[in-house]
């Protein structure tokens, strides 16, 4: 009983605030999303919800602003202030009748997306900063968790044992290792093998030759006679 009349008493003060809301909408001719946002009840915050009413607040007469417009901006617009009265305050109990009925219907999973969507703001460069930092800092931490896991250790004295009997190469198990002394692997019809082999032919070729010059001996020159 109790709970019922806490609901009834809930829904009701939701509507006051609401009707307080398009009071003062009418009486300025406008309202900022923000004010729209604190009068909203907590379960309303579908995006097709938040929608529906700011469409019927601008079809009530009332400008849907960012921020508070400036005077001349204000007499700029078709919104025209007046003051809030009886008929106003009937006119949006009207309107707030049709979205009553939308109160707290949220089941869609994409509508469930766009809910949590809405309700955060968006993220300034600082934030973007942040929140990197904190993922980095994330996978270091779960890097250390995974590492004292004995399944982990295990494996790493698996491959260690490999390892050492030549079944596997280091650089197969531990990403970025380079081996100075390694001889550098390259496919058979690779440029870079034929470049190599191009290369230790020609060095050859010299070798050879500077060879033949030093084991040719080099001709006596013939004594030239006079007569």
């Amino acid at each position: 009983m109790k709970d019922s009349q806490q609901e009834v008493m809930s829904l009701e003060e939701q509507r006051k605030r609401l009707r307080q809301l398009i009071a003062l909408g009418k009486e300025r001719g406008y309202l900022t999303y923000a004010e729209i946002n604190d009068h909203l009840p907590e379960d309303v915050s579908d995006a097709e919800q938040i929608e529906n009413i700011v469409t019927m607040i601008a079809g009530l007469g009332i400008q849907v602003c960012e921020e508070a417009p400036d005077a001349e901006t204000l007499l700029m617009s078709d919104a025209t202030p007046s003051v809030a009265d009886e008929d106003a305050v009937e006119e949006a109990e009207a309107a707030l009748s049709s979205v009553d009925s939308e109160f707290g219907r949220t089941t869609d999973p994409v509508r469930m997306y766009m809910r949590e969507m809405g309700s955060v703001e968006l993220l300034t460069r600082e934030g973007e900063i942040e929140i990197a930092k904190r993922i980095e800092d994330g996978l270091k931490y779960m890097i250390q968790a995974i590492s004292a896991c004995p399944g982990t250790i295990a494996e790493v004295l698996e491959l260690m044992e490999r390892v050492a009997r030549d079944e596997i190469r280091v650089d197969e198990v531990v990403d970025g290792f380079i081996d100075l002394n390694a001889r550098p692997r390259t496919r058979r019809n690779s440029p870079n093998r034929r470049t190599a082999t191009i290369c230790w032919t020609r060095k050859r070729k010299r070798k050879r030759t500077k060879t033949a010059r030093r084991s040719t001996p080099t001709p006596t020159p013939r004594p030239i006679w006079k007569s």
